[in-house]
């Protein structure tokens, strides 16, 4: 199989997922899916939530919009470009997280235009709709039935391993797969590094950055670093966007217990009744809690953030990524900073 006709069917995938985020009922034949397919993809994420809460109909549609951003034409054919197709095809296994909608997409991507097969072990938390994508791009393209397989039981006859997890989940992946070339990702948080000059429209963004799919994502930004002096009521003023997040059972159930925790310890905190501010040198905030810390000299910042650099995933910021972007990552944003199409080719 070529990398073209790969790259075709993300392609075709890109056409259907616009149609299907943009319309509540079927477009037609030209959306590149039948009814029933079309029909088939809105049952799933309409029942979504129903087993999976955090899996709202806002979220799934999000993410399907992250999936669209990762396969623009142009980009993947640059993307794609830089990297050898092997014409001896490694087998893959990918065990993928479920925090959020098919949160290891761009895994898979990089998988199939290296020329690998992947072999993929969907959460329990999320594979319905990776599952229904996948059948998608097999029926479009039947020799992709033999560079996608999924794995319903324990895994076996693959090459290497990337695998995300938990920090318990290391030991796991270590114990079973260190015997073969493996990535191992475990959990990191994201920062925003402000320097008071920001507007109220960045702050409004910042507030997606850290509150998109309630916050439950590695990119999610968890800890503001502010600059002395910062007007903390400007975090509350233009977050109030996100004030919808406190109808949801589950986040709201997070909300009241840290709350409590935090009171019936008499620690500190700021609160605007939908999430929770406190000071602290910490990075990975509860979920409904955002840590801060005043800085007074910006270079001993950027000092900090380099040496917890393997606890980081993203940093928002002026000089880093943009406002609103967190969890909108291009083709080219890698996990864990490791050109993962990189490490493919040398297998």
């Amino acid at each position: 199989m070529e990398k073209k006709a790969i790259i075709e069917v993300f392609g075709q995938l890109r056409k259907a997922l616009s149609a299907f985020t943009l319309n509540e009922q079927w477009p037609g034949y030209e959306c590149g899916l039948t009814e029933e397919e079309f029909l088939s993809l809105r049952k799933i994420i309409n029942k979504e939530v129903q087993i999976n809460p955090w899996f709202t109909k806002e979220n799934c549609i999000k993410a399907l919009n992250g999936i669209i951003h990762l396969t623009e034409k142009e980009s993947l054919n640059e993307f794609s470009g830089k990297y050898q197709f092997t014409t001896k095809p490694r087998t893959v296994a990918l065990i993928m997280a479920g925090n959020l909608p098919f949160v290891g997409f761009h895994d898979l991507l990089c998988v199939l235009i290296t020329g690998n097969k992947a072999l993929c072990k969907l959460s329990s938390s999320d594979s319905r709709i990776p599952m229904k994508l996948i059948e998608w791009m097999c029926e479009w393209n039947p020799e992709l039935k033999e560079r996608i397989q999924i794995s319903a039981g324990p895994i076996k006859n693959y090459d290497a391993v990337i695998a995300t997890g938990s920090n318990n989940s290391i030991a796991q992946f270590e114990t079973y797969f260190s015997h073969v070339p493996h990535l191992f990702r475990k959990n990191r948080s994201s920062v925003a590094l402000l320097d008071g000059s920001e507007t109220d429209q960045e702050l409004k963004s910042l507030g997606s950055d850290c509150f998109d799919f309630f916050g439950m994502g590695c990119r999610n930004v968890s800890k503001l670093y502010l600059p002395t002096g910062f007007d903390l009521n400007r975090i509350f003023e233009n977050f109030l966007d996100q004030a919808h997040l406190i109808q949801h059972h589950k986040y709201g159930n997070n909300y009241d217990y840290n709350r409590t925790i935090f009171l019936m310890n008499q620690i500190p905190f700021l609160d605007n009744n939908v999430f929770m501010l406190k000071e602290d040198e910490g990075i990975h905030a509860p979920l409904s809690v955002i840590y801060y810390e005043f800085y007074s000299d910006k270079a001993l910042v950027l000092d900090k953030l380099e040496e917890m650099k393997e606890n980081l995933q993203a940093i928002v910021s002026h000089d880093f990524i943009p406002f609103g972007k967190a969890q909108a990552p291009d083709i080219t944003d890698f996990a864990d900073g490791v050109d993962t199409c990189t490490w493919l080719n040398l297998l």
